[in-house]
Order: C-alpha cells, then sequence, then structure tokens
C-alpha cells in the first residue's frame, strides 16, 4: 500500500493507493495558505491514511530533486514550501516525490495510456501546458531538473511574452488561458459569435462550428501539431499522452491533431506516432507510481 499525496495550487489531496493504482481511500482539502497550516495538514493526513504503507509519493509543481524531495523553487501560493523536504513533512520513509508533470507520465507509463512504454511524451494543457519525456524507462531531468518544460517550446519566436521569460512559447498559444484570451480579445472588438463573455475554453471546443471559435481554433492546433511534430524528431518516441482539461475536447481536439502529425511525421520517420487521451484523471495515482517505481528500482517487493 502507498500513501499518496498531490501538492497542487487549490488542493491538498492525499490517499491509501493499492499497488495496481486503485484508490482505497482519499482526503482533500482547499491548499493550506501557510507553512505551519501545511505540517499541521500533513501530520493529519498521514495519521488518518499512513498508517501501514510501505513508502509515500509526492506530487508538487515546481522543481523538486528527487534524491532528497527538497523542494528547489516554487512560485506561486505554496511558494511556503521553497526550502523544505517533502518526505521531513509527511514523516513516511522511504518517500519519492517529484515534479507534478513527471508524476503525471509515470502514472500513464505505469497504470494508464502509455502502459509498457519506454519512450514517452506527454503534454498537459491546462491553465498552463506541462509536459514529462520518458527515454528508455528513464525520465529526463537536465542539469537543473528543468527537462520536459514542453510547455515552453518555441512555436514562434516573435509570438507573446511567457511567463518563462521566452516569446512564443506553445503555452502561450495552446493552454486554456491562451485560447480564452483570444476568445474575449475578439468579443471586445465586437466579432459576431453565439458565445458570451463568461464562456470558457470548453465552451470554445463544444462550439468548434461557430465560426469565431474555428477560427480560433484552427491554427493553433496546427501549432501544436507542429509543436508535437518537433518534439517527435527530437525523442522518437513510441507514444505521445495528451491529458489536462483541455484534452476533454475529444475528437475535436484529437482528431485534426492526429491527421496533422501525421502528415509532418510520416515522410521521414515511416511510422505513426499514436496520440492518446491520458488515463490516469488523478494526481495521487500518479504519485503512487512514483513510488511504486522506486520501491521496484530498490528491490522491495510490493504488497
Amino acid at each position: 500500500m502507498i500513501f499518496a499525496v498531490d501538492i497542487g495550487g487549490t488542493r491538498l489531496k492525499a490517499a491509501r493507493v493499492a499497488s495496481d493504482g486503485s484508490i482505497v481511500a482519499w482526503r482533500a482539502i482547499p491548499s493550506p495558505a501557510t507553512l505551519d497550516a501545511f505540517q499541521q495538514q500533513a501530520r493529519a493526513m498521514v495519521a488518518e491514511l499512513g498508517e501501514g504503507a510501505q513508502a509515500a509519493g509526492i506530487g508538487c509543481k515546481g522543481n523538486i530533486d528527487p534524491v532528497s524531495t527538497y523542494v528547489k523553487s516554487l512560485p506561486g501560493t505554496m511558494h511556503y514550501l521553497e526550502g523544505q523536504t517533502l518526505c521531513e513533512l509527511f514523516g513516511i520513509h522511504p518517500a519519492f516525490a517529484d515534479n507534478d508533470a513527471r508524476v503525471a507520465l509515470f502514472g500513464e507509463s505505469t497504470f494508464g495510456a502509455a502502459r509498457g512504454a519506454r519512450d514517452v511524451l506527454l503534454l498537459t494543457l491546462g491553465t498552463g501546458v506541462g509536459g514529462g519525456v520518458l527515454m528508455d524507462g528513464v525520465a529526463l531531468r537536465g542539469v537543473t531538473g528543468a527537462a520536459g518544460h514542453l510547455g515552453h517550446y518555441t512555436v514562434n519566436p516573435n509570438g507573446e511574452l511567457c511567463i518563462c521569460g521566452n516569446r512564443g512559447c506553445l503555452e502561450t498559444i495552446f493552454s486554456a488561458k491562451a485560447i480564452e484570451a483570444a476568445l474575449h480579445s475578439a468579443l471586445s472588438r465586437g466579432v459576431a459569435t453565439r458565445l458570451t463573455a463568461a464562456a470558457t475554453c470548453a465552451d470554445v471546443f463544444s462550439n468548434a462550428d461557430d465560426p469565431l471559435c474555428h477560427a480560433i481554433l484552427e491554427p493553433r492546433i496546427e501549432a501544436l501539431a507542429g509543436a508535437l511534430a518537433g518534439m517527435s524528431f527530437a525523442f522518437d518516441p513510441e507514444v505521445i499522452v495528451i491529458g489536462g482539461q483541455v484534452a476533454e475536447a475529444g475528437d475535436v481536439l484529437f482528431g485534426p491533431l492526429r491527421r496533422q502529425h501525421t502528415a509532418r511525421t510520416m515522410p521521414f520517420l515511416r511510422r505513426e506516432i499514436p496520440i492518446r487521451k491520458a488515463e490516469v484523471s488523478d494526481g495521487v495515482v500518479g504519485a503512487a507510481a512514483l513510488a511504486v517505481r522506486g520501491l521496484r528500482e530498490a528491490g522491495a517487493r510490493l504488497a
């Protein structure tokens, strides 16, 4: 049994997860506002869900040292966790921790859409764009741990300024925020559409036949297909997995994305790389997968 934790900007969630990825019990609360409150909630969650756990798996935004579980950097509302060691906050050993996008990658390669694959690209399309890369079964990390931030892959060198300091990142074009910003900009100019100012990214996709929605989505799906083609040439993955709230758009997104990606890559790669929707919808399952992998690598038997 694994004690699994998903530390998010809005919710802190913990669960008991079986070695097959099934959630046995769980608890979720709004993310604490201070370190003291976090420590109190961490102790309460361990007392409720951690008894008998073989290990802890922890997913957290930011730059996490996977060996020590030390939080190197964590911008935003959970900034107070910078400089903290996550395994000490929860007090379960051994503990395995990593960035939330890599945790999602491990979840998909262990329990989800990339089960058994050793070369995987994962993109999470949500408020921002996250990602991870698995090469020959090993997650790419790079010198500083920043490898795999696929949302900051440049698709337009002279494009919009991104939060990372670069310009024209994929995140500035294909995140939910970017799509909603394009809609609201058009509405402010009086462009005709059936949508209102209350519309969300999901509404843009569900109204893809609306001329404005079509005009917003078409070039963005082309940009995403182009970015994935470049990544495919760089990493030659067995499978590409797309997750996050935008992936819920279904065939409106996946249909043209698959066709365009195949058209761009087939002449050189001579094979079609499957693009699959993520199957692991809960961050605690990805965190459990991280711990399962860690225990297996250590030669431990899983209960």
